[in-house]
């Protein structure tokens, strides 16, 4: 089984950063490569459309509005993937002002390297928390 994780520093509180992306079909609210997300099953299945047209289903597997985390599988994607469990989770820090996001992946990669597979959700994770930081940007 392979990981990946990475986390950021976001200037902003905790709870505020949570706000924005802790609903489980808030993507497109904070990540511009997920223009849409159609929600099903009570909310417990999202359906991305990624910016290059792609379609991408997520299910929902745990969700802690008190810790400010949410877990979630993929069902379908176009991913060298396959048992694929994803967390992501708000902390607060010392800094009230200053918030730690980490999204962490474990998967077993197919016709591909571990390390193949880690640097793909690597860059995935890296970009899309980018993407949550730029929103609190000043």
């Amino acid at each position: 089984m392979a990981t990946a994780t990475i986390s950021i520093e976001i200037p902003a509180t905790a709870d505020s950063v949570w706000q924005l992306m802790g609903g489980f079909d808030t993507l497109p609210d904070w990540l511009p490569f997920i223009p849409k997300s159609v929600s099903q099953e009570g909310g417990r299945v999202r359906t991305l459309t990624t910016s290059d047209g792609g379609t991408v289903i997520e299910r929902l597997e745990a969700f802690d509005n008190r810790q400010r985390s949410y877990s979630y599988s993929i069902m379908q994607a176009p991913f060298p993937v396959v048992d694929y469990l994803s967390t992501i989770t708000v902390y607060a820090t010392a800094n009230s002002n200053v918030a730690r996001v980490e999204w962490t992946g474990r998967f077993t990669p197919v016709n591909v390297s571990d390390s193949e597979a880690e640097a793909l959700f690597a860059g995935i994770y890296r970009d899309g928390l980018q993407a949550l930081k730029n929103n609190f940007a000043a």
